[in-house]
């Protein structure tokens, strides 16, 4: 989707401020200037929603309750470990340490305190923030999003949603035209009315209280207003405070004053009303001006150039490149019986997502911090190195090869996961016949983006899934009774026999230390893997010892062929096969 960067913005009133003879900041003068466009932080909605009940408080009680938590934790200091956290909560213990960790992987900064893993504590305002966006209700299909009963929900397209249908996950996906599916814009428009909405009762979790009186008594410190960039941002890597005319410019070493908490909440409403209406200005001329397009999202002119794509349809011409780029995510969508690869330089930003691909075979040989894959089927997806989440939902009959700190499968079916994991495997939603096996595949600069991105080969926790219940609190569908409670289906590990390496293509001029795999191969895999390369080799042994005339070589030639092609179609490796041919 070609869309403006993230500090091309509509203009919105700035408020001026003053300090007062408390050294409290007031509003004075307010003076109209350019201001930059705030904008929800995808990943927090994306990657930091968890199916857990007693994460998610009932919107009526939930400022209430959010606030008695803060005053139970603050005491002990400002920050929060699983422990603390479970005990306050009453989660059990890895239930906590899992929202840790999750909130680690969606910070905007990693937090040295807590670690990459969150394995240490969390700062209690980050802790908050992330608690009370689990009240979040995904959107429901466009022809529903008018609906006053369903005003503050969404997406259908959930990986949780539909998990009681009888419909499969590309089934379900397909049944829901893609016309009435939210598109990006769609979703953050949506991401921000909640934040618009729900602002004011979370400046009042954050806000410290001082003497006074009315909205002067709560008031908020510059690095408390910093936490907010947990939710909004302005453009990559610029700080909320350099944004706000209140906080703009200050002295590291002597620190703005506190502001009134309803300063900052005029601030934020007021940017935020500027950018929906920008949006939805954008919005209606785009669909005034487009043709019956069927995709809005991604459009021929943000297709990438530069990224080399094999084709195994008969002519051997490329099929069309549908990769795009919407703000600091790339894209790679709808392609079919096609094959792509796509290196660091084809990337714009840290995000990838792999969206209703069918067919094909896909490599993702770059580190990043995010992955998504989403309604695929009958695909292999190979994911270099994700340094904080992969999300893999609604897909069918896939391979997902992927090193990364964490992943979460979602109502998958019939698919099968080639792991190198620092994390266990989270399992949730409608999942059916799963596997999970060791990672099985390297390319030269793999062992270079591991480390970029700080995943540790050394640690691979692929046979430990980590399984939740079936139903997400987060969608907007009611499901029978007596399921909320059920766990997902859980993963089986691949039988050793079955296993086999995989070979990526040299696309590209090798460039790189890394000759094999790093991630250590189980002993039961390698005992089968030497078996297998026994077995061969004593089958190559006893052809070349067998007497036999020309015409029952080819016979036996022709043979083993036919039964090598037939494997091939059986087992989905013919196109990596075409792959390997087009080099």
């Amino acid at each position: 989707m070609a869309d403006e960067p993230l500090d091309a913005s509509p203009s919105a009133p700035s408020a001026a401020a003053d300090a007062d003879a408390d050294g409290v900041f007031s509003p004075s003068s307010a003076a109209a200037a350019p201001a930059p466009a705030l904008r929800p932080r995808r990943e927090a909605f994306e990657h930091g929603l968890l199916p857990i009940p007693k994460l998610i408080f009932p919107e009526g009680t939930l400022t209430q309750t959010l606030a008695q938590l803060k005053e139970r934790l603050a005491p002990r200091g400002p920050r929060v470990g699983a422990a603390a956290l479970a005990e306050a909560l009453q989660i059990p213990a890895e239930q906590a340490a899992l929202a840790l960790g999750t909130l680690a992987a969606v910070l905007p900064a990693e937090d040295p305190a807590l670690g990459e893993d969150g394995v240490g504590e969390a700062d209690l305002r980050d802790l908050l923030l992330f608690l009370y966006i689990q009240s979040y209700k995904r959107l429901v299909p466009r022809g529903h999003k008018d609906s006053p009963a369903v005003a503050d929900v969404w997406p259908s397209t959930s990986a949780f949603d539909g998990c009681l249908s009888a419909l499969s996950p590309i089934q379900f996906i397909r049944c829901n035209s893609r016309r009435f599916m939210p598109s990006q814009a769609d979703e953050e428009a949506h991401q921000l009315s909640y934040l618009q909405k729900h602002m004011a009762n979370i400046l009042t979790l954050l806000a410290d209280s001082i003497d006074g009186e009315g909205d002067d008594s709560m008031v908020l410190t510059v690095e408390t207003f910093e936490h907010l960039g947990f939710l909004l941002q302005l453009s990559e890597g610029t700080p909320l405070s350099q944004g706000a005319s209140f906080f703009a410019n200050s002295d590291p070493d002597m620190p703005a004053a506190p502001v009134p908490a309803s300063l900052v909440h005029d601030w934020i409403l007021q940017h935020i009303t500027s950018t929906l209406e920008f949006m939805a200005e954008k919005s209606s001329a785009k669909e005034n001006s487009q043709q019956n397009a069927s995709d809005p999202d991604v459009t021929m002119s943000d297709a990438v150039t530069n990224t080399r794509i094999h084709s195994s349809s008969p002519t051997g011409t490329s099929a069309p490149n549908n990769s795009g780029y919407y703000r600091n995510t790339t894209f790679v969508e709808g392609l079919s019986k096609t094959s792509v690869v796509k290196q660091a330089s084809d990337m714009k930003g840290h995000s990838i997502k792999v969206l209703n691909c069918h067919d094909s075979v896909i490599y993702i040989l770059a580190p990043l911090k995010y992955a998504t894959v989403y309604g695929c089927s009958d695909t292999t997806i190979v994911l270099g190195a994700i340094g904080k989440v992969v999300k893999v939902e609604h897909c069918e009959r896939v391979q997902i090869i992927a090193a990364s700190k964490r992943i979460c499968i979602a109502n998958c079916r019939e698919c099968t996961f080639y792991l190198g994991v620092n994390n266990q495997p989270l399992i949730v939603g409608d999942n059916h016949k799963l596997q999970v096996a060791p990672f099985n595949t390297y390319y030269p600069q793999l062992g270079e983006h591991l480390a970029q991105v700080g995943v540790d080969p050394n640690v691979n926790k692929w046979d430990k899934p980590f399984v939740l219940e079936v139903v997400d609190p987060h969608d907007s569908f009611s499901h029978p009774a007596g399921v909320s409670d059920v766990q997902a289906e859980s993963a089986t590990c691949l039988d050793p026999d079955l296993f086999m390496n995989f070979l990526i293509p040299s696309w590209f001029e090798p460039q790189g230390p890394t000759r094999y795999n790093p991630f250590t191969l189980p002993e039961v895999y390698w005992a089968s893997q030497r078996k297998k390369h026994a077995s061969l080799e004593d089958t190559q042994k006893n052809i070349r010892e067998l007497e036999i005339d020309d015409n029952r070589k080819k016979e036996l030639a022709c043979a083993l062929h036919a039964q090598f092609k037939d494997w091939l179609y059986a087992s989905g490796n013919i196109r990596q096969l075409y792959c390997l041919q087009g080099e």
